[in-house]
């Protein structure tokens, strides 16, 4: 899988795990691709203990990431960021793949 972390994403990342008591022994950071944003598409990050048939896992900066092959054809090339300035606070995709993204950036398009 070929998608990539920034290290302000990590850094926040651990964080919201140790304050949501994340054990990554048996938790993973799955990142989704989703229907739905005026774009078409949209990102979801979440905590998952449940590995299904059909997912990658890989780890990221010693994260454990979970997705779907489905969202993987969306994510090829992707990097995770995470902001804290003036034009929003939270965690941001960067994907080469995106032809388009609405003016929130909280959904694409390929």
């Amino acid at each position: 899988m070929d998608i990539s972390i920034t290290p302000r994403a990590s850094a926040q990342l651990k964080t919201v795990a140790q304050s949501e008591n994340i054990n990554f022994d048996t938790q993973y950071l799955r990142i989704a691709v989703v229907t739905g944003g005026c774009s078409g598409l949209s990102y979801e990050l979440g905590w998952d203990s449940t590995v299904q048939s059909t997912d990658e896992q890989i780890v990221l900066d010693q994260i454990p990431v979970l997705m779907d092959m489905k969202s993987h054809l969306y994510m090829e090339g992707t990097t995770l960021d995470f902001t804290d300035g003036l034009e929003g606070k939270g965690f941001h995709f960067i994907n080469p793949q995106a032809s388009r993204n609405c003016a929130c950036g909280e959904s694409f398009s390929v």
